[in-house]
């Protein structure tokens, strides 16, 4: 708690100072003074900013710089030796805060509270770089706002919001304070404030509001990122998301189109520049255009909320001692300052991290409820400990990835047998309260020399590996490669332009038909997904689909396939002249059935296309079905009530159960191809794939087989009593003009002949 005390005096202390210059020495007296230093110096951009201890004269800046870059750490003076340790400062205008000794070293605690005070300082400068620029702007008569009397309210709001951090506040109230201030002065009827859930980042909720209605502020918590509609666009893409007329935007959220909302513009808010939630401002009565000037007013409150967050959590870590208190194990910040310490004392030449991520824990989170989940996330952390030597130091970064420092290691070899314990140990089945439970882990590992790298780069490292890993299949570990860099840079420009794709309309369905094997008559229609990338050309599903759910961006990506299906296969059905009406089939995954609103979406699809429930079939995998939790059943079953169909896809792949058959409410299952590829030629395959069709009649189950290639594949399902198919032997997927054609050819054929006329 000393530490705390000390941190908050410093906050005081600088915070207290009218402007940049005082606060800076400010700064550096107090924290020589707390830490019992006989030499202070602030670098700023190069150059020496403030000195205690000296005269600033007698700095050998030069020296002061290699001490700030991590080059030295005791320094000369005449004939004095200092013991020294610095700590960074970030921001517009970088820097450090150098402190040294005549005697005794810098403790581990002492550096990281000297890293405390570099980022309280950091933030305190920010605020008042911001509230000067507001008072010059002020000055030069409202460049950025429309009048002098309203940029003096906006820098009489920001400045009331800097004294309240000062003060040290509630969070919760200055939060509500910023989002109030932002509603008042943008003009605007509702503002709000969205933070990721600190154990579970693919989750958010709201924390801060101006006219919400409670019952909506209510429902607005632990929601999936990827529902939030602007707000989780912003999140997602670290960007601005400015929207002038939300009815007709491809991202609104249905619920928030019939709250009659007419414009809203979102803006992500960053801790030590990280995204942590997003603050988002909306206008009811009128159609607003978002222009630059507003545009910056939510920086500034934005801005100002991330100076909230960050000083408040800051504080935080420092009162836990710089530990997690569900694991005991160091945190983030005291995990790299042993790894720098480590660079600064190796004598082996180099330093090894290794980044451990559980795979799917959140399923896991979401089926045993987060008290079992923080349950297993101690256990993890035992047995990470257990996989350590003395000397190796285990961190929980944050959620569920951990993190291993293994010091004084001569290569990457000696970090991988350790990488290789921790994944074989995750695979043992931890006891939760009698039950078992299975998590398996993906791990990366990085490798640093001294003198040439540093902490940040060896975690950076550890994180591309542990990407790898992941990508490769989970649950291995995988060491660092200089072409990983490549391959991921790849992976974030497919992520940046499947982003844009969403915004600019480049996606496009494709249609194949579902035949009744007996008579060859279309029944259905299944709809597949495309994207028309504007350089790239046609990017197939297995290219983008994987990408598109890690991100979230699948929800809106699939709510537009369902609504166009829906609006096509409706078109079709009103001019097929009594004939039996045609299904479409829509694909569903796992991140869509994550949302509570889904049953929601699928009823307005339908009402808005006229579609009856009937002619719509959703199709899910069998590894969704299995990892559900009690809410994936409800939601099924709610759709179910529409009269919608549901049908297991791929059905044979994963893990194909009775028990699952007979729970959910399935109608139709889809025998995989790669059943029907072999279905001619071992008869093995031809006794299983008609086993899997007497099931489906036993249940009372339409079956439908998928990839039929040729005809000896269609005459032994039929054959067999298949009832459905599809596949290239009856036609490829097909644009929605080629499936017009197929549909009605005598149509097409009076078309060209009016052409030719």
């Amino acid at each position: 708690m000393l530490a705390t005390q000390q941190l908050t005096d410093f906050l005081t202390v600088v915070a207290d100072r009218p402007d940049q210059a005082a606060a800076q020495h400010a700064a550096v007296e107090c924290a020589a003074r707390a830490l019992d230093a006989d030499l202070a110096v602030l670098v700023v951009d190069g150059g020496v900013a403030a000195v205690v201890g000296l005269p600033a004269d007698a700095v050998p800046a030069y020296a002061i710089g290699q001490v700030a870059a991590g080059r030295l750490s005791s320094l000369t003076i005449g004939a004095e030796v200092f013991t020294v340790t610095h700590a960074p400062i970030g921001g517009d205008s970088p820097g450090a805060l150098v402190l040294g000794r005549r005697t005794t070293a810098f403790t581990i605690e002492e550096i990281c509270l000297l890293r405390g005070m570099a980022q309280v300082l950091e933030l305190s400068l920010q605020a008042l770089q911001l509230v000067e620029a507001e008072r010059r702007q002020a000055a030069e008569h409202g460049r950025l706002i429309d009048s002098l009397q309203r940029r003096q309210r906006l820098f009489d709001e920001l400045s009331t919001v800097q004294r309240a951090i000062a003060r040290r506040e509630p969070l919760a109230r200055l939060l509500n304070m910023v989002t109030e201030s932002a509603a008042e002065l943008m003009d605007v009827e509702m503002a709000g404030l969205i933070v990721l859930d600190a154990d579970d980042p693919g989750r958010a909720g709201l924390v801060a509001s101006y006219g919400i209605p409670d019952e909506t502020a209510a429902r607005m918590q632990h929601l999936p990122v990827a529902a939030l509609g602007a707000a989780g666009l912003a999140i997602m893409g670290d960007e601005l998301v400015a929207v002038d007329d939300y009815a007709s935007s491809p991202i609104a959220v249905p619920e928030v189109v019939r709250a009659k909302l007419k414009s809203l513009m979102a803006l992500p808010v960053h801790e030590n520049g990280v995204v942590v939630g997003a603050m988002f401002v909306g206008s009811h009565t009128r159609m607003r255009e978002w222009d630059k000037p507003s545009q910056e007013i939510l920086e500034a409150f934005a801005e100002h909320v991330s100076l909230a967050i960050t000083d408040s959590r800051t504080l935080r870590e420092m009162s836990h001692d710089f530990h997690d208190s569900l694991t005991g194990l160091a945190s983030r910040t005291l995990f790299m300052t042993r790894a720098e310490s480590a660079f600064a004392t190796t004598r082996s030449g180099g330093v090894a991290a290794l980044l451990v991520d559980l795979d799917r824990f959140k399923v896991i989170n979401d089926a045993l409820g987060h008290k079992q989940g923080d349950r297993l996330l101690a256990a993890v952390a035992d047995r990470i400990r257990d996989c350590l030597r003395a000397d190796d130091t285990a961190a929980r970064l944050g959620g569920d990835e951990f993190a291993v420092l293994l010091p004084d290691v001569a290569g990457v070899d000696t970090a991988l047998p350790v990488a290789r314990r921790i994944v074989t140990a995750m695979r043992e089945p931890f006891d939760l309260d009698g039950r078992e439970t299975f998590v398996t882990c993906s791990v990366g590992v990085g490798y640093g020399r001294a003198g040439s790298e540093d902490a940040q780069e060896l975690l950076v490292r550890a994180d591309l590996a542990m990407f790898e890993a992941k990508k490769q299949g989970k649950d291995q570990f995988a060491a660092f490669d200089p072409a990983m860099r490549e391959s991921f840079q790849k992976h974030l420009e497919m992520e940046a332009d499947l982003r844009r794709a969403v915004l600019r309309h480049e996606f496009q369905l494709r249609f194949q038909p579902i035949v009744r094997l007996r008579t060859g008559d279309i029944s259905g229609l299944e709809a597949l997904v495309r994207w028309q990338h504007p350089e790239r050309g046609m990017i197939p599903p297995l290219d983008f689909i994987p990408l598109a759910e890690e991100t979230g961006m699948i929800v809106p990506i699939g709510e537009w396939v369902l609504r166009e299906a829906c609006r096509q296969a409706a078109g079709w059905n009103a001019r097929r002249d009594g004939l039996p009406p045609l299904t479409v089939s829509v694909n569903l995954s796992a991140v869509q059935l994550d949302r509570a609103d889904l049953p929601d979406v699928v009823r307005s699809a339908l009402d808005e296309s006229g579609l009856p429930a009937s002619c719509l079939v959703i199709e899910l995998t069998e590894s969704l079905i299995v990892d559900h939790r009690p809410e994936t059943l409800r939601r099924l079953t709610a759709i179910k009530a529409l009269g919608v169909r549901l049908a297991i896809d791929d059905f044979g792949t994963g893990y194909s159960s009775l028990a699952y058959l007979r729970r959910f409410p399935v109608d139709i299952i889809k025998i995989d191809k790669s059943f029907v590829d072999e279905v001619g030629d071992v008869p093995a395959a031809a006794a299983l794939t008609h086993g899997i069709i007497q099931l489906g009649q036993a249940l009372q189950l339409s079956t439908i087989a998928e990839g039929i290639e040729d005809l000896d594949q269609l005459t032994e399902l039929t054959d067999g009593n298949c009832e459905l198919g599809q596949g290239y032997y009856f036609a490829e997927p097909l644009t929605t003009a080629g499936m017009d054609e197929l549909l009605f050819p005598a149509q097409g054929e009076q078309a060209g002949e009016r052409a030719g006329k």
